[in-house]
């Protein structure tokens, strides 16, 4: 049993929420070592006996989708990511939708009106899926926020689904806030960008690198192993890899966390 408690960095709890647990679906999933290229037989053995909640029984990826709620001291609540969605979201042709995040939401104590700020870490649809619920923003009292070079990336793929279903419903709202790289959230939680994954990728720092929540910097244990594993759906997976690299050595250097949506356990020391 992986342990899902939550943790807290320089007064900021972060509360892992489980949105959901599967494969990958069969229109995306290839086999791992073509999922991620650069890895080894050898490091693929090692990882089936170490990490063994992220493979089903026979052998596939299994993706654990949390997202990431942080109470601030006399700051906003933080919502990071807002999972896959309804059965009509556009993850649905690889994600084992629905989700559950608002019901996750709800054991920790919070209800969608409770938050304050939503970050984006990334448009794709695992992370962007649940932001909006029959057209209206799932979190009404919620600024939307991401980086300005990931919603013009998008918007430049009108026909991309997560722009129909997220992004043009929330400019529509007007609760979407385009930021240009580092931003300041709260005292000691910085949003910081971490592009390769995606051109505007970011992740939310806490307390300089005590724990970061690294959106898909991360993706699987195996990147953990060797962190020059790249990943079959990185936009750039050369920028993706140094990218994971310099925040990895980061977090070593303050003995800190990685706060990482796709493992099995929410929380890892890489």
């Amino acid at each position: 049993m992986h342990d899902i408690s939550a943790r807290s960095v320089a007064g900021v709890e972060v509360v892992p929420l489980c949105d959901a647990v599967g494969p990958m679906g069969e229109s995306l999933r290839r086999p791992l070592d073509e999922t991620f290229p650069g890895s080894s037989p050898e490091l693929w053995e090692r990882l089936r006996d170490e990490e063994p909640g992220a493979f089903g029984a026979g052998g596939e990826w299994v993706l654990h989708f949390h997202c990431f709620l942080l109470r601030v001291p006399a700051g906003p609540t933080v919502l990071v990511d807002t999972g896959i969605g309804g059965t009509h979201s556009a993850a649905a042709g690889w994600a084992p939708v629905p989700g559950r995040l608002v019901d996750a939401l709800s054991a920790a104590g919070a209800a969608p009106a409770d938050v304050d700020v939503v970050v984006l870490t990334h448009l794709h649809s695992d992370h962007a899926g649940g932001a909006v619920a029959e057209g209206q923003p799932t979190f009404p009292n919620a600024r939307y926020v991401l980086q300005r070079q990931e919603m013009d990336w998008l918007l430049g793929a009108p026909d991309n689904p997560v722009a129909e279903q997220t992004l043009l419903p929330l400019l529509e709202a007007g609760c979407l806030d385009a930021v240009d790289g580092r931003t300041r959230l709260a005292e000691a939680v910085e949003l910081f960008p971490t592009p390769g994954h995606t051109p505007g990728h970011q992740s939310v720092v806490i307390d300089d690198h005590r724990l970061v929540v690294t959106g898909d910097v991360v993706l699987h244990p195996v990147q953990l192993a060797d962190e020059t594993v790249t990943y079959l759906y990185d936009e750039d997976a050369a920028t993706a890899a140094v990218t994971r690299s310099a925040l990895l050595e980061r977090i070593r250097t303050r003995d800190g966390l990685v706060a990482a949506p796709h493992l099995p356990s929410p929380f890892a020391r890489p």
